[in-house]
């Protein structure tokens, strides 16, 4: 006979329950949450639940602890509190441990008081596309994520939006999870780790949250520049981090730039952030743009299996959407979903069509002062030279590459590129953009430079 039946509780009882948190919970949490629960055994007031993943179980533990323990002493009053853990302490891979649906779930963390951002189902190693511009921050994430001594603390990962920062740092936590489930890894924005401050000293519980964040293993702070100009909670950040890397912890942090960039954050935390080992994620290349395109649409195939994608979408969308991967799988993901309602084929015109808002807004908008200072860097020149009045070749030719590009990238008319080149007539514009326009096609070296010039300005 089972643990749980000797006490009073039977698996059909606990079936029954089930069946009464199914009304409670609605039948999408339920099948979720509370079906994979394993009535374990009941001791010493304590009701033990096997978890596919420590994932679930604190989920779970935060979000229907009580509910359970409320059904649960209806059956066995004796039973004070309700405890979730993975069998043989053994973790499967996200991918397997949670039905498709399922909401994203909540960071690693022992006590479900701790404050923590939910993880992303879709964020792992598996799923992220390396190319030249994040390879680096790729292989010292997945260096982290072994669980293994690694030499560099904390992990610094900067970059624009839509880069990967985010994704890399749920990665790591789903890769400990697997590798090291007994670890307590918390994941949370700096906002929340600011929120979470606050609340301690206004209920005067300082010494809770200072053993709280003491006592975890790995600490992930995302968007760390939020925190910035705000002293107290810059102060408890800089003993939190010390504390930790005294103790051998692990910390990672992301943010929209390198550490000394920051505006208002204490140079002392500039310091200890800069000891680490600090990676940029450059913005992406096409070819990086085209493969994780490549990498959606093969996903999207099993979503929509009858439709079919024309020869250059994926070149096109990879071209004109540069700056941010988000954007760039929100279109494809638009794309997939207006092809399949209207039932055509996914052609360059239906592209174009169906995108057109989010093409026009990605255009890259160039500016005047931009061009002149390309050109004046790729020919060697002053800036004051370049828009200055001597008329002299080595000043004049690139003068002219720089009003050709002003009048072909820009949509300012040929007077006022005159006024930002000097104040000079708008037909002298006119001659050096015919000039220009006439040598691309006779000198290789001049069309070099233009081709050049114009995938600097286009990055």
């Amino acid at each position: 006979m089972r643990a749980a039946e000797r006490t009073g509780m039977t698996q059909d009882q606990w079936g029954r329950l089930k069946q009464d948190l199914l009304k409670s919970v609605g039948k999408s949490n339920f099948k979720s949450w509370i079906e994979p629960l394993e009535l374990s055994h009941l001791e010493e007031g304590v009701a033990t639940f096997a978890v596919p993943t420590s994932f679930v179980g604190n989920y779970v533990s935060q979000k229907y602890g009580d509910q359970i323990l409320y059904h649960v002493q209806s059956v066995s009053p004796e039973i004070r509190r309700v405890h979730f853990q993975v069998p043989g302490n053994q973790a499967r891979r996200p991918a397997q441990a949670r039905p498709a649906a399922a909401p994203a779930e909540p960071a690693i963390r022992r006590d479900p008081m701790m404050p923590a951002a939910p993880l992303d189902k879709r964020f792992t190693f598996d799923t992220f596309v390396v190319g030249k511009p994040n390879e680096l921050a790729h292989a010292a994430a997945k260096r982290v994520a072994s669980g293994g001594p690694v030499t560099f603390n904390p992990l610094f990962l900067y970059g624009g939006v839509g880069l990967g920062k985010t994704h890399l740092m749920h990665a790591i936590a789903w890769e400990l999870s697997e590798r090291q489930p007994e670890l307590n890894v918390v994941y949370l924005s700096a906002e929340q780790f600011m929120y979470r401050f606050v609340q301690a000293l206004r209920e005067r519980k300082m010494m809770d949250f200072k053993s709280m964040f003491r006592a975890v293993d790995v600490l992930m702070v995302d968007d760390v520049q939020f925190i910035a100009g705000k002293e107290s909670t810059q102060e408890e950040f800089f003993h939190t981090f010390n504390a930790l890397v005294d103790g051998g912890k692990q910390i990672i942090i992301s943010a929209d730039r390198a550490p000394g960039e920051i505006e208002n954050l204490e140079e002392r935390i500039k310091s200890r952030l800069q000891c680490g080992l600090v990676v940029d994620l450059h913005p992406t290349n096409y070819e990086l743009r085209l493969g994780i395109l490549q990498s959606k649409v093969e996903y999207y195939r099993t979503q929509y299996p009858g439709l079919q994608l024309a020869d250059g979408v994926l070149e096109f969308l990879a071209m004109r959407i540069t700056k941010n991967v988000r954007v760039l799988e929100g279109a494809l993901t638009r794309l997939f979903a207006f092809a399949s309602l209207v039932g055509h084929e996914i052609t360059l015109e239906l592209t174009q069509d169906c995108l057109a808002d989010v093409l026009r807004s990605s255009e890259r908008q160039v500016t005047i002062e931009e061009i002149q200072r390309q050109v004046s860097d790729h020919f060697n020149i002053r800036l004051s030279d370049l828009i200055g009045p001597k008329r002299v070749r080595v000043f004049a030719r690139p003068r002219q590459v720089a009003m050709y590009l002003a009048k072909q990238m820009t949509s300012r008319s040929l007077p006022e590129i005159g006024r930002r080149f000097g104040g000079r007539d708008h037909t002298t514009v006119m001659h050096g953009v015919r000039r220009i326009d006439e040598l691309r096609v006779t000198d290789s070296q001049i069309a070099e430079d233009l081709e050049l010039l114009r995938r600097t300005l286009e990055a």
